[in-house]
This record gives C-alpha cells, structure tokens and sequence, in this order.
C-alpha cells in the first residue's frame, strides 16, 4: 500500500503544473461567460439572481477533474489491451440511439431521466476512434502500407463516421474526418490513400465554402447537395442566416476592451442564439473585446504547444499515435469553433474545448488531457 502512495506522489510531482494553470483559468472564462448569458432574477425585486446552468457547469468541471486525474495516473499502454472492447462498445451506443426517441428530429441523446441528464456517446467516440487506431496502427506496424490493413484502418473509422452522419450529427463528423487524417498520417498508411482522403475532404470543405461565401448560387446547389444532407443541414451554407450574423455582430460589439462583463447589449438581451453553448465565443468577444480575445488563444496554444511536445518526446509508437489523435482532436474543435463564429465556417454545432456549458464535451476534453499528461509523466519510466 506504501509503494502505491510513494508511485502515486511520484507522477503527481512529474504533473504539467502549467497545463493545470490553463485550465483552471479557461474553465473560469467558461464560468463567466455562462453566468452572463445565463443568469436569471428569481421573483421579486429583492430575490437573488439564479444561476443554475453556471452551476451545472461547476459541477461538470469536478467531474471532469476526477476524470483528468484518473487518466493521468492511469498507465496509457493499457489502453491498447482495451481498444477493442472500447470500439464495440462505442459501435453499440451509436447503433442503439437509433432505438431511442428522437430529440428535435435526431438521435444523439442518451437521457437519463433519474438524473435528469443527456448523455452524447459521439463525444466519447471521438476518444475512443484515437484509442482504437492507435493500437491497430501500432499492432501492423510497416504492415500498414499493405492494401489489407489500409482497408482494415479505413473500416474502422469509417463505421462510426457514417453512424455519427446518420444522426444526424454534422458537427462531430466534421471533427471526425481531419482527425482520421492525422492519424493516417503518423500512422503511416499508405500515401496515395492520405491524399486521397484529403483531396475528397478538400473539395467537400471547398464547395461547401463557396456555396457559403455566396460564390455558388444557394438555391440552385440545392438540388444537388440535398442528396447527402438533411434540408436544416444545407441551409446552414446559407450567406444569410441568423446565427452567423449574430455572432459576427457580437464580436465586432467587443471592440478592443469589451462592453465589461454581464454589460454586454446584443448576447445579454439574448439576441445571439446559443451564446453559452456554440456561441459562447462571440458571447466572451463582445465583454472581454479583442484584449480578451488574445489572452483566450493564448491560452489555447499554451495547451496545444503542450500536446504538441507530448507527440514529440513520447517513448512509444502507441503514445505518439494517441497524442497526436488527441491533439487534433483539442485543435480542431478550437479552430473549427471559432472559424464558425467569426463567419469562415457554417455552424454546425461543434463546441469550444472547456468553455461551453455541457457535460459531454467536458469530460471528453478532460479524459484526453488526463491521457496527455499520462504519456508526459511516464517518458522517463522507459
């Protein structure tokens, strides 16, 4: 019991201290701006101000916090030995919400009426496709240039990419898809079928932006696209929406210093939709201004430069493998989040990393974090 205490305190004290520093400091970004957006007067003058969701979100945070911890301590090799019970167990929760009621016309939720919670498994998938690719990456080795195991890669992503589609769930696909990419790419599979997975995604991202920027006439690409995409799905390609209006106004609201927190006219007369979910960014801009901005992606690539060096200085194919999945995965929804906001992406629902309010998405970030500070602390064991 000793030696576990004495190996215990000894990977605490090889913690990243300035990783948890970011962290703390991003998660009460997220605290402020939820409280802003979300805060309500109970009845009557005098009573207090409500902040339900703020707290939800506190309590999202704690549990992410053991997640993180329990990931770090835990030996990040065991995973390969657990990869494929992983993948079926992820392949079972996509293909089982298709067997629950829908929720606004999809199937993403699991709800858990005794605790008054939703669960999204996709978030979890996104972990899990990592951990699984990883292993069967590291398991062929050079074998991976031949046609059978790329076949083999190629079906193991792309089983829960289509499930995640068939939701539908746009958002979390257009993760999905770059990340296998850069998986495929450390992983050394075959580099005619890298490059034809990035053309393809390429000319997808390509026509969609055109469309989006209003080059390509909207109505008359209808027709076409509304073959693979739902009708909500397409128009959110639409020039003119709403939403992506709304988020820009926001932010050029913020001007340099911001209007000052819980001051803010546009997002705190809830004028910009979903401003402590998709929109918690342009939500931050218009209080905190261009000022604030900064100092936020400064503190994001604090995290990504740490994941980055994690992939660099890891002593194993399987923990390079699973740092740069989990670095991909950190960066594009940071890129993929505000690139929708400030109007070069459709909105497709994809959160910003430890700053909007919901439960999944904070123990997923989380997880992969504790995962990344797990390969960190045991590059000098080996």
């Amino acid at each position: 019991m000793g030696f576990l205490s004495e190996r215990t305190l000894y990977y605490l004290r090889r913690l990243e201290w300035r990783v948890i520093l970011m962290i703390l400091l991003l998660m009460s970004v997220s605290l402020l701006v939820i409280a802003a957006t979300t805060m309500e007067q109970g009845e009557g003058k005098e009573a207090p101000l409500r902040l339900t969701m703020t707290i939800h979100q506190v309590q999202w945070f704690f549990l992410g916090w053991v997640v993180f911890f329990l990931c770090a301590l835990f030996d990040y090799r065991k995973l390969r030995d657990w990869a494929l019970i992983l993948y079926v167990v992820m392949i079972l929760s996509l293909l089982g919400l298709f067997f629950t009621s829908s929720v606004q016309g999809v199937h993403r939720w699991y709800r858990l009426p005794f605790l008054g919670l939703g669960v999204q498994p996709s978030e979890a998938a996104k972990l899990i496709m990592v951990i699984a690719l990883s292993a069967f990456l590291e398991i062929k080795g050079r074998a991976m240039r031949t046609w059978k195991t790329t076949l083999q890669a190629l079906l193991i992503f792309f089983l829960p990419f289509f499930l995640i589609l068939k939701q539908p769930d746009l958002g979390t696909a257009f993760v999905f898809f770059p990340m296998a990419l850069v998986m495929f790419y450390f992983g050394s599979l075959r580099k005619r079928v890298v490059l034809g997975l990035t053309l393809t995604g390429g000319v997808a991202i390509v026509f969609s932006s055109l469309i989006f920027l209003g080059i390509l006439p909207h109505e008359e690409m209808r027709p076409l696209f509304t073959k693979v995409l739902k009708e909500y799905q397409y128009e959110r390609l639409s020039p003119d929406t709403y939403h992506q209006k709304a988020a820009q106004t926001a932010i050029a609201l913020g001007g340099l210093t911001g209007t000052g927190w819980c001051k803010s006219e546009f997002a705190g007369r809830h004028w910009l939709p979903a401003a402590h979910t998709d929109s918690v960014f342009p939500a931050f801009a218009e209080e905190f201004g261009l000022i604030g901005v900064l100092l936020l992606l400064l503190l994001f690539f604090g995290l990504i430069y740490f994941s980055f060096q994690v992939t660099l200085y890891a002593k194993d194919r399987f923990g390079r493998l699973l740092a740069a999945g989990f670095t991909a995965y950190l960066a594009l929804h940071i890129l993929i989040n505000m690139g929708m906001m400030c109007g070069f992406l459709p909105i497709t629902g994809v959160p910003l990393i430890l700053i909007s309010y919901g439960g999944s998405s904070i123990l997923a970030t989380m997880a992969a974090l504790g995962i990344l500070q797990s390969i960190s602390m045991r590059r000098y064991m080996f």
